[in-house]
């Protein structure tokens, strides 16, 4: 199953909070408190997010954190990419020489393609999408193998 670690989940719930009040500089501790975590792992997420070029962090008495750049700039890709590195569907969708059958590999050009779609995905959705309330889904588009019959009046 393909899905993102945790702390990868919990970076973008922190990344959220930090969004909703753009001004604030928070501490680890006050992130935890309005993201509902532990401060030992906000804490440990916000060295990669840092080193990312995501969080600016500040010391002092009223050090913390606070985003580096507006939300509607940051896309979910980099988030992923600061937590897990770069994205890959497969070993050989990023590095070449790592498989025994690269050569005569016949799906590697399409994994490679499916690697491009998912990462253009995640690099289409930012940060300010996330706050958004998801929308309701809007009315099931017709099925076109569906044959439309009228009966007539008689």
């Amino acid at each position: 199953m393909l899905r993102v670690t945790k702390l990868t989940d919990y970076a973008t719930v922190v990344l959220t909070v930090l969004a909703a009040d753009p001004e604030s500089v928070l501490s680890a501790s006050e992130l935890a408190e309005r993201a509902g975590l532990e401060t030992p792992t906000v804490s440990k997420l916000l060295k990669p997010l840092a080193q990312a070029g995501l969080v600016d962090g500040f010391r002092g008495a009223n050090g913390g954190y606070k985003l580096a750049r507006a939300a509607d700039a940051i896309g979910l890709i980099e988030i992923v990419e600061a937590m897990e590195g770069p994205l890959a569907m497969t070993e050989c969708s990023i590095h070449t020489g790592n498989c025994a059958i690269e050569g005569q590999c016949g799906v590697r050009a399409n994994w490679r393609r499916i690697n491009d779609v998912v990462v253009d995905a995640l690099r289409g959705v930012t940060l300010a999408q996330m706050l958004a309330p998801p929308q309701p889904p809007g009315p099931t588009p017709p099925d076109p193998k569906r044959i439309h019959m009228r009966l007539a009046n008689a």
